[in-house]
């Protein structure tokens, strides 16, 4: 039914969890970018790619709480081959489901897949828009501004 209260509520917790994901990212990336460089470009990218990577995982456990959170309530759908509904668990779905790497192991039921589609579509752009950054960076640092370290 498509006015269930259920689905409008997974819709809100949904787009939450986007806002407080692109958020996140964009200003993460903001920080990222006004670091001054010092002409170190290897540690530069060591840590751009180190920050990249802590930046996923906050963003794959927010969307973790958002899907712990609605599997506490009936009427929301749950989670098909996960025995026991728990964060760790939940964490480990969000993973494959951001990355798109989709084992098929767990499956979402019910309102549960508004929240999966759309995070698997939020993973994707957060991480491509994570490799169009990181390639910016590189190219700066391979058209001569950068030096290497000592």
């Amino acid at each position: 039914m498509l006015l269930s209260p259920n689905l409008w509520i997974v819709v809100v917790v949904t787009v939450a969890a986007v806002a407080l994901c692109v958020s996140l990212h964009y200003e993460a990336l903001r920080l990222i970018a006004k670091r001054p460089t010092k002409h170190y470009w290897r540690r530069r990218m060591i840590f751009l790619i180190l920050a990249l990577l802590a930046i996923h995982i906050i963003e794959i456990w927010i969307f973790a709480i958002a899907n712990y959170g609605l599997l506490q309530f009936d009427g929301f759908g749950h989670l098909e081959g996960m025995e026991v509904v728990d964060l760790y668990n939940c964490v480990y779905y969000s993973a494959i489901v951001f990355t798109t790497l989709g084992f098929g192991d767990i499956v979402p039921v019910g309102y549960l897949r508004l929240l999966t589609g759309v995070e698997a579509i939020a993973g994707l752009t957060f991480i491509t828009w994570s490799a169009s950054f990181m390639f910016l960076n590189m190219e700066q640092a391979w058209r001569g501004r950068g030096h290497s370290d000592p």
